[in-house]
């Protein structure tokens, strides 16, 4: 594994765990922090795990921006590091991997733009949300991206315009992420819920979270023709054939991939 000064990665198993470890900067998105996560990210795309896990030490998930960093940058110089930001949020719906975020603590702005990039996200219950630019001098136009992908849009419109902190258990019924969980129990849901998410052949999963981010924000017709491709496509896959096999022959899948 490579080292890392602002995360900790590990393995267990399938899965893969990149812990964001910026806590004194209550893990600040900074330029080199952002540059690590996006390594981290592709380092993970090349493995055979199924899953990764993004999470966060110390009180806070994220804060977002590291506004030193954006301060100390001219014109060009902001316009890059919201550029390699993106890079970051694109790249966590370009893995194979289902990825899921664990939520602690506050996950706001840019770190609440991270929630929203990740395949599947389950929190404490004691966690909040927010795009705190509506109330302050920066607004939080790139977080809201992924955030208005996942929220309907006078809930958008309510996050970003107040810039008010929402509960975990509001999160969850605006669609931003899965489940609020007791605070003790958020390991154990985090890992239910991605064992549930992975089960399969790999290579069918993967080519599947692919299609489903390019169909998604495409007109249904559009939709349909990319998926009716894609899915005649992949009937021919080896995991697709076992699936079909061991339905029709009822016995287990021996997954090939």
């Amino acid at each position: 594994m490579t080292e890392y000064r602002h995360l900790l990665v590990k393995r267990d198993g399938d899965t893969l765990t990149v812990t964001m470890n910026r806590p004194d900067r209550r893990n600040a998105l900074s330029a080199d922090h952002l540059t690590e996560l996006l390594a981290a990210f592709r380092a993970a795309g090349d493995t055979d795990a199924t899953g990764l896990v993004l999470a966060a030490a110390g009180p806070v998930f994220s804060a977002g921006h590291d506004f030193a960093d954006v301060a100390s940058r001219d014109l060009l110089g902001v316009r890059d590091l919201l550029t390699l930001c993106q890079q970051v949020m694109t790249t966590l719906e370009e893995l194979p991997q289902v990825v899921i975020a664990r939520v602690h603590g506050l996950a706001t702005a840019a770190g609440c733009q991270l929630v929203a990039s990740c395949d599947l996200a389950v929190a404490a219950e004691s966690a909040g949300f927010a795009l705190p630019g509506g109330k302050g001098g920066w607004f939080c136009h790139t977080p809201a991206v992924p955030v208005a992908r996942s929220i309907g849009r006078k809930r958008l419109m309510e996050l970003a315009l107040t810039g008010d902190v929402i509960d975990a258990k509001t999160a969850v019924d605006w669609g931003l992420i899965n489940y609020a969980v007791p605070d003790a129990d958020l390991d154990t849901a985090v890992t239910d819920l991605l064992t549930r998410a992975t089960r399969g052949s790999r290579a069918s999963k993967a080519l599947g979270k692919r299609t489903l981010y390019a169909q998604l924000d495409r007109p249904e017709a559009d939709a349909y023709t990319l998926a009716r491709e894609v899915m005649a496509a992949a009937s021919q896959l080896p995991g697709a054939r076992e699936g079909m096999a061991a339905f029709l022959e009822k016995r287990h899948p021996v997954w090939p991939d």
